[in-house]
């Protein structure tokens, strides 16, 4: 018994060193891939690659973010919003509703003008814009019937203005910027074909800009994280603090036809920036350098352009207002409702917040660069007449 007793331990042994001999030739017959000892970095952006730490995963896209220049979370922009009280008119304004081919009919008194009779005197028709400023209104079976400065009466609609304004600098961003001019949502790649991201933008956004691409012949603007829009919807301020060829001292405004953006410099830095509305082809605001050679606080504005002023256009009271180039003038233009988009007679349509904070900056002297990134505004002087509101 404790021969086979023994015989069995030493057949146990025997196996279990036959079992360990073949596990430990297994692991020794395919090693592994050796570990090369260095982690994961922590997450974080490295625009240097580390030599201690493996930059994968999180950090990956970390540092793909900055190097189109996003850091994460995202920082705001240096800007604060002008006062909101710049926004008021500070006249009391009407647009007159009536058929484009009638003339306005003013009237002595209040009665008469309810009376439509014994006008002494009249604003000529055309199918431009015609606005009268006013200092007493009567409400006369649901309509207003409106006093003028002159003293005359009117019937017209009292009107409100935009409340758009620009932004103020602390400092020169190093992140681009610009505004959204039409209501979009963003696509996930510079493409009208790439399925749209996030949430609806609303007309007249202020955005930052962190990327630009040429794509489906227009320019992309990456405006966050895998959000682009084009430039069909959006514009971009292309900010430059060196002085214009010409421009002596350390102020100047800039007038950016193709993107309709006006930028203010003063010592070289950026301190405001606002879209606008420039001159409506043909009749483009001329491009070149000029000088502010007139303040106005308030200015009544008229004209046509075509033979038969068909176009004629009455404007009282515009405030604010710069002449530069003859007629053409920086100013607010309560009458326009949305910026971005060119349609003038050649000046510079500002909100009303926006051309106050320019009139209270600017001074006579000034100097006003227009310039168009396409190159595509005519040049030649001869090509221009005064200009207009």
């Amino acid at each position: 018994m404790k021969l086979l007793r023994g015989v069995l331990v030493s057949i146990s042994i025997l196996l279990a060193l036959s079992l360990n001999a073949k596990t430990g030739q297994a692991s020794f017959e395919e090693p592994g891939e050796p570990y090369s000892g260095i982690p994961l970095c922590l997450p974080d952006a490295y625009l240097i690659p580390p030599a201690d730490c493996l930059p994968l995963g999180p950090s990956e896209k970390l540092t793909e973010l900055a190097q189109m220049g996003i850091s994460y979370p995202i920082r705001p922009l240096p800007v604060v919003s002008p006062p909101k009280e710049l926004t008021r008119n500070p006249a009391f304004v009407a647009k007159v509703n009536i058929d484009s081919i009638e003339p306005v009919l003013l009237y002595a008194n209040l009665d008469n003008a309810i009376s439509g009779v014994n006008p002494v005197r009249s604003i000529a028709p055309g199918n431009g814009l015609r606005y009268i400023s006013y200092v007493q209104e009567a409400r006369i079976d649901g309509n207003a019937y409106l006093m003028m400065k002159s003293g005359e009466w009117v019937r017209a609609s009292p009107a409100g203005s935009s409340a758009f304004q620009g932004v103020l600098f602390k400092k020169t961003p190093s992140t681009g910027f610009g505004w959204v001019i039409d209501t979009i949502r963003a696509r996930s790649q510079p493409s009208f074909s790439s399925p749209e991201i996030g949430d609806v933008i609303y007309k007249q956004t202020f955005i930052s800009i962190y990327q630009v691409v040429e794509a489906e012949g227009m320019e992309w603007y990456l405006i966050g994280i895998d959000q682009w829009v084009p430039y069909l919807k959006a514009r971009r301020a292309r900010i430059d603090t060196t002085p214009p060829a010409g421009v002596t001292g350390d102020r100047w405004i800039t007038v950016d036809l193709y993107d309709q953006i006006v930028m203010v410099y003063e010592n070289r830095q950026l301190v405001f920036a606002t879209l606008v509305a420039t001159g409506g082809e043909p009749f483009y605001t001329r491009p070149g350098l000029f000088q502010i050679y007139q303040k106005k606080p308030f200015e009544t504005m008229s004209g046509s352009f075509e033979t038969d002023k068909s176009d004629y256009y009455y404007l009282e009271d515009v405030p604010w207002t710069m002449y530069f180039d003859q007629a053409r003038a920086l100013h607010g233009a309560y009458w326009r409702p949305w910026f971005g988009v060119a349609g003038s007679h050649g000046c510079v349509n500002f909100s009303l917040g926006d051309a106050n904070w320019l009139y209270q900056w600017a001074k006579e002297g000034d100097w006003v660069y227009v310039w168009d990134a396409s190159g595509q505004t005519p040049t030649d002087p001869s090509y221009y007449g005064a200009g207009g509101a």
